[in-house]
């Protein structure tokens, strides 16, 4: 066991956190992700291109991705659940995609309305095609630590579905707690089985703060040598299957926890705060994240 000397953060709150926002302007969006790309952030999920009757927050990706101010060494993403959303990716801009999965049956029948074995032939023609383009994906996988329909996930489901993306082509597969329900021996047990069969070099952890577990599950996983963390700035999104709850671990946390560690991200956690605050004036609530109110408090 050893605790990594430096973390990659993905920040994902301009996608999978205003995904689950009431709308904003493209040009909050824009302003937002400028501002994160002044951070010494080096990945940023910057939209979706999924069908907007299902995700109308992120239905202008395309704007917001040609209006972004790019800075040179940041990877700009987006989420592409099929070829055409890949395309319309590539059409943006897009230096990487994603894909996503599920490690419950009863998600992915809910999610996606289909099976886990067909919304992997799904991502098939995506992975030929940002093969052609030269285009790394990553890969998701949902419900790691739990199911909003069927409750426990078997590890052994989550095991199944990162190898498969990773066999598939994903350079690195990140493993979310959608629902935010696990807690530290559960979380530090499913990576260990995962890594048993994908490099732990190319995982990443996705946790949601839903039940307050998402810093005690990412200390619990660090020792094990995991170096990737998806976080979104000041907390945003919020879990659509429990109401009023706290979305995805608040970068401003992460990052005040790494530092207190001794563990390096290269980011800036003042030019963060400052950023989920401008956001979350925009959406006219306060930013989730402790550290964020606390620093601001003191401002005060």
């Amino acid at each position: 066991m050893a605790m990594p000397k430096h973390v990659r953060i993905v920040e994902v709150g301009p996608r999978d956190g205003l995904q689950n926002e009431q709308a904003v302007s493209t040009e909050a969006k824009v302003q937002l992700i400028n501002a994160l790309s002044a951070s010494g952030l080096v990945t940023i999920e910057a939209g979706s291109f999924v069908s907007p009757k299902w995700v109308p927050q992120m239905a202008d990706s395309h704007q917001v991705m040609t209006q972004i101010t790019r800075k040179p060494g940041v990877t700009y993403s987006a989420l592409t659940p099929n070829l055409k959303g890949f395309e319309l990716a590539l059409a943006a801009g897009a230096d990487e995609v994603a894909v996503f999965g599920a490690a419950s049956e009863a998600f992915s029948q809910k999610n996606i309305n289909c099976s886990i074995a067909e919304s992997l032939q799904r991502f098939e023609p995506v992975m030929e095609a940002a093969k052609a383009a030269q285009i790394p994906v990553r890969g998701y996988v949902s419900c790691v630590l739990g199911c909003p329909y069927q409750g426990d996930v078997p590890i052994s489901e989550v095991v199944r579905v990162a190898q498969a993306l990773h066999a598939m082509g994903c350079y690195e597969i990140s493993l979310g707690d959608t629902i935010g329900t696990g807690t530290p021996l559960h979380a530090q047990r499913m990576l260990s089985a995962v890594a048993e069969h994908v490099p732990m070099e190319q995982l990443a952890l996705h946790f949601h703060n839903t039940y307050g577990q998402a810093l005690a599950n990412l200390s619990a996983c660090l020792p094990l040598g995991v170096q990737v963390i998806d976080s979104a700035v000041a907390g945003l999104g919020g879990c659509p299957y429990a109401k009023g709850a706290s979305g995805n671990v608040a970068t401003e946390d992460v990052l005040y926890m790494l530092q207190g560690m001794g563990i390096e991200t290269g980011v800036d956690l003042d030019t963060i705060i400052n950023a989920g605050h401008d956001i979350c004036n925009s959406l006219q609530q306060a930013p989730r994240s402790l550290v964020s109110q606390a620093a601001l408090a003191n401002k005060g």
